[in-house]
């Protein structure tokens, strides 16, 4: 299985590049992709030296291209699907059919993987894109038990890519206009569900406030690890309980799964994460470089080795790892 590795920096694409990586994916300094955030992304002369640096180790690079189309600035994505297809990546991540059909009339050769804000789910949603739009790859959505992803696999006439390994979202990806409720912004249009200029931190005596847009997010007592304020993982009073209402801080780790979603017939692990530093992709990627490496040594001996499962905890939100819909005893 490939792994598809984040790289929201030049530092970062270095250090998945470095540490394993079979691909990368990235972005354009814009909002036609869903990680828009200040100091992120690429263009120009670091666009070149990233593509230059991951093709001198025969690392593929993916772009990212996954946002919704505005209709006022549609030039914009045209645009970059215009330069993805001139700097000749190895395939450009899309979400919009507006877009794709744009892809594919302009450059028919040009490598298009259905991007997981898509939110295909099912067999025949993906043959229709594969059949208008020649998809080749698509990144799974995170709402699937294991049990669901191996039919789809078996049913499915394009490769698969499901996600190994990072954050989690309230499992609504492509749908998700949440946090436009509070910012104006929302990450399937703009790219961003929070906007560093909306986010504030100030103190309450020994508790520490996040705020979103001004909206009291969560507070933090002394000690207590305090995340990036989304308003899917803020804590809220509901029924005169306390918690956290919509998604719980933790990150997803399917390590344990390796052996099943290889032998469905996965072809690629996509490691979340483009918004997070150098030294994160470094841990993460060398950790399931080591993992994939040990399991293609000897399959039928593979275990997870216990200081991978505790470095992955360490870079986890909230210090703490799921298995996400993929563990569904119930069914």
């Amino acid at each position: 299985m490939e792994l598809v590795c984040p790289a929201g920096n030049y530092p970062s694409l270095k250090a998945a590049v470095d540490n394993g990586a079979d691909a990368v994916y990235l972005g354009f300094k814009n909002e036609t992709n869903a990680r828009n955030f200040s100091g992120l992304n690429f263009r120009d002369r670091k666009l070149e030296q990233s593509l230059t640096y991951a093709r001198d180790h025969q690392v593929k690079v993916f772009i990212a291209i996954n946002t919704y189309p505005q209709a006022e600035r549609w030039q914009l994505w045209r645009d970059s699907i215009d330069m993805a297809n001139a700097l000749n990546v190895n395939a450009v991540i899309v979400a919009d059919i507006g877009l794709m059909e744009y892809a594919t009339q302009n450059y028919p050769e040009l490598p298009l993987h259905l991007s997981v804000q898509a939110s295909a789910t099912n067999h025949e949603s993906l043959r229709f894109y594969q059949q208008h739009f020649n998809i080749r790859r698509a990144v799974v959505p995170r709402v699937l038990s294991l049990s669901q992803v191996q039919n789809l696999v078996q049913h499915s006439p394009v490769d698969l890519e499901v996600f190994a390994f990072g954050s989690l979202c309230i499992m609504s990806e492509g749908r998700c206009h949440l946090s436009s409720y509070v910012t104006g912004e929302s990450p399937n249009m703009c790219g961003v569900c929070s906007p560093a200029r909306a986010v504030t931190w100030q103190h309450s005596g020994e508790v520490l406030e996040t705020r979103l847009n001004n909206v009291l997010i969560d507070r933090f007592e002394r000690g207590e690890n305090a995340g990036y304020p989304t308003l899917c993982k803020g804590r809220f009073e509901v029924n005169e309980r306390l918690s956290h209402v919509l998604e719980e801080p933790t990150s997803l780790n399917t390590m344990d799964l390796i052996p099943q979603l290889a032998a469905s017939g996965i072809k690629a692990l996509k490691i979340e994460g483009r918004q997070r530093s150098p030294a994160y992709v470094a841990q993460v990627v060398s950790v399931w470089r080591q993992a994939l490496d040990a399991y293609y040594r000897a399959p039928a001996d593979f275990r997870v080795d216990g200081v991978w499962k505790q470095t992955l905890k360490n870079v986890s939100e909230g210090s703490q790892t799921t298995l996400g819909a993929y563990s569904r005893p119930w069914q």
